[in-house]
Parts: structure tokens; C-alpha cells; sequence
């Protein structure tokens, strides 16, 4: 079954903003653990990245069913 552009839009959306989220939840835990600002920013970042492809692999599972 072939998803509209608009869904597939979204759903693409709705996975960089989890993903956001989780770098940012992982920035704010990394610098109040002390963390110098610049390591606290390269560990959000690099969360981001972990949780970005996750939640894509998810979303094209759920839209395969």
C-alpha cells in the first residue's frame, strides 16, 4: 500500500524530532554530570545521530504492517 507524500513527510519529521529530543535529554544529563559545555554538545549530538536511524528503522517497520 503506497503512503502519501504528506505521511511519509511527516513520519520523517516525527523521527528527527524524537531524535532531537534524545540529544537533547542526553546534553542536559551529560552537563549536569559536570561536563564541560563542548563534551555535554558532542554527546547530545552524538546520541541524536544513534537515535535518528533507530527511529527510522521503526517507522518503516510500522509502515510495512
Amino acid at each position: 500500500m503506497s503512503d502519501p507524500v504528506a505521511v511519509r513527510v511527516l513520519s520523517v519529521v516525527l523521527c528527527a524530532a524524537a531524535a532531537l529530543i534524545a540529544g537533547l535529554i542526553a546534553g542536559i544529563l551529560t552537563a549536569a554530570g559536570g561536563a564541560r559545555p563542548a563534551r555535554a554538545a558532542l554527546a547530545g549530538g552524538a546520541a541524536a545521530v544513534a537515535v535518528m536511524p533507530i527511529a527510522l528503522s521503526v517507522a518503516a517497520t510500522l509502515r510495512a504492517v
